[in-house]
């Protein structure tokens, strides 16, 4: 019996951290589409809070970070996005979308700073 026990709490231990995944997952993936949807109606202060609300989810969620990069860049906020983008690369670095997003980043972002040096 008391293996029996000892075996039921292994199992709520080892399933209880992968559901609470799924479920931030699942959040987080809800936080990103309705941040699509307001960004598209140019509510951009709204989706950045919906992107950020979905790193904060799921922390390990790159197209979370390529969003929130994106809206950081719309804002002006350049550090940010700079940042965003590359914990976007770094969680998925074989993403074609992330890394074009980030490569048209730096290319506009390292025009504009030399720009701003002349």
């Amino acid at each position: 019996m008391r293996r029996i026990v000892a075996f039921t709490l292994l199992m709520i231990a080892v399933a209880a951290p992968l559901a609470l995944a799924a479920n931030a997952r699942s959040e987080a993936k809800a936080q990103v589409a309705f941040g699509i949807d307001v960004a598209q109606k140019g509510l951009w202060k709204e989706a950045l809070f919906r992107w950020e609300k979905a790193v904060e989810l799921d922390p390990q969620y790159a197209a979370a970070y390529n969003n929130l990069a994106i809206a950081y860049e719309h804002e002006g906020l350049f550090d940010k996005a700079r940042q965003a983008y590359e914990k976007a690369m770094a969680l998925a670095p074989k993403n074609v979308l992330v890394r074009q997003n980030y490569e048209f980043f730096k290319e506009i972002n390292d025009r504009a700073s030399r720009r701003r040096t002349r």
